[in-house]
């Protein structure tokens, strides 16, 4: 989350409720189509990587060949797009995509700030947990629906991420990188949250989904290069 990119300022548009498009907005809702659980095999983008000099792989893992995660399972589920953002003394916030055009799917509200996971992603892999009670059988919650989470990041807690309606900056934030797939860089900021100069931090990437049971799904990044393993993973879970 990274080096600065070019000024770009976000249309104002006329105060909606968060979840809809406003009238600015050309995103689209996210298809209600379900998506078939046995996906092929995740195909790295180093077609697109290599024209998009910006983001580099910050980790130094070991070779895993043919699509395997540390933990030896072969990577297969829904891609969709992940977008982490946030002023630099803020907390980070994560957006779910179906794909950069689509409204968010979902938005939290990580306890982490962008500053101290710029400088965790430096060091190496990140796994960011977030961990919720598990409900009743009979409740029909789904896991991404809920509230609120215990997180972790790399085995340590850090506080809870929050589920929030996209706000309209959040909206405007998807707007302007609508025609990015994968980069970081910055954008300019709000003057009120940082100051003049205050600019908000994004990394955008397409992650593999992948379910393991109505109550664990995963996240995982993987280095635009396809030989290391995952730099960065988020696992959603309900335990208890």
């Amino acid at each position: 989350m990274g080096d600065p990119s070019s000024s770009m300022e976000a249309e104002p548009s006329r105060p909606t409720p968060p979840t809809p498009p406003t009238p600015s907005s050309s995103l689209v809702q996210p298809s209600t189509k379900k998506k078939n659980k046995h996906a092929r095999v995740f195909r790295i983008f180093r077609n697109v990587f290599r024209s998009f000099p910006i983001m580099t792989p910050v980790c130094k893992l070991p070779s895993l060949p043919g699509g395997i995660l540390p933990d030896g399972r072969s990577v297969a589920g829904s891609r969709i797009t992940g977008t982490l953002f946030g002023y630099r003394k803020g907390r980070v916030s994560l957006s779910i995509q179906e794909n950069p055009k689509t409204l968010p799917t979902l938005v939290v509200e990580l306890a982490i700030q962008t500053n101290v996971l710029q400088k965790e992603m430096s060091l190496g892999m990140v796994r960011i947990a977030l961990e919720s009670e598990k409900r009743p059988e009979k409740d029909k919650t789904k896991l991404l629906e809920e509230p609120l989470w215990t997180m972790y990041c790399n085995g340590k807690k850090s506080g809870y991420g929050v589920k929030k309606e996209a706000t309209e900056e959040d909206l405007n934030i998807m707007e302007v990188l609508k025609a990015v797939s994968m980069g970081v860089g910055v954008l300019p900021g709000k003057s009120e949250a940082e100051g003049p100069d205050g600019e908000m931090a994004y990394m955008r990437a397409y992650f593999e989904r992948v379910v393991g049971s109505k109550d664990s799904e995963t996240l995982y990044m993987l280095s635009p290069d396809g030989n290391n393993g995952p730099e960065l993973s988020i696992f959603f879970v309900r335990i208890g």
